[in-house]
């Protein structure tokens, strides 16, 4: 059993006799309180969806939940839920777009590492891997002679996801992008 303070984002825990995935944990540091930080953390029940943002101290203990991870890969788009296919025995998840929204904007057919995160054999959320690689689909023109270390543009992702890329990367261009920071890492390297 951790402690609060212990717990990263896409945990799954027991709390109230159901099944929560944690989506975000922001950090508190109440002033002139004796004690430690509080962790206010969003979650998502994995049967119903429902949210809850609940506030634990740092020092309580959270029960973990049973939960198996699998390597899949995106498929397609069925009307709001995307299905994801697994890497070994094929078997289809299928994940609500609003419940892994954070997610679906590093996302497209050929991503590879992901995984989905079953809780009692349901689909429930998914891990990303630390970074993706993305094609620009539209940017400003480059600038012939733009060093790697000057002024940022934004860029159109294939995904619709917009970030800062260099002046000298042009549409059409692979990215590497951190999925934790949503940040440009450097050119994909050309297969």
């Amino acid at each position: 059993m951790p402690k609060a303070s212990e717990v990263k984002k896409n945990t799954a825990i027991e709390y109230n006799n159901s099944v929560y995935i944690i989506r975000d944990i922001e950090r508190s540091v109440p002033q002139g309180r004796a004690g430690g930080s509080l962790y206010r953390m969003r979650m998502y029940d994995v049967v119903t969806g429902a949210k809850v943002d609940h506030t634990f101290k740092d020092s309580e203990m959270l029960t973990l939940a049973d939960l198996i991870r699998r390597q899949a890969m995106f498929s397609y788009l069925d009307g709001d839920e995307l299905v994801f296919m697994d890497n070994e025995d094929y078997t289809p998840y299928n994940l609500n777009k609003e419940s892994i929204a954070d997610e679906v904007q590093f996302i497209d057919e050929n991503t590879q590492g992901i995984q989905v995160i079953l809780v009692d054999g349901s689909p429930a959320g998914l891990d990303l891997p630390s970074s993706v690689e993305l094609e620009v689909v539209e940017t400003d023109p480059s600038i012939k002679g733009a060093s790697a270390t000057s002024r940022t543009k934004p860029a159109t992702l294939s995904t619709g996801l917009i970030i800062q890329v260099p002046e000298y990367i042009s549409t059409g261009d692979k990215v590497k992008v951190n999925t934790a920071e949503q940040k440009y890492m450097s050119r994909a390297d050309a297969k």
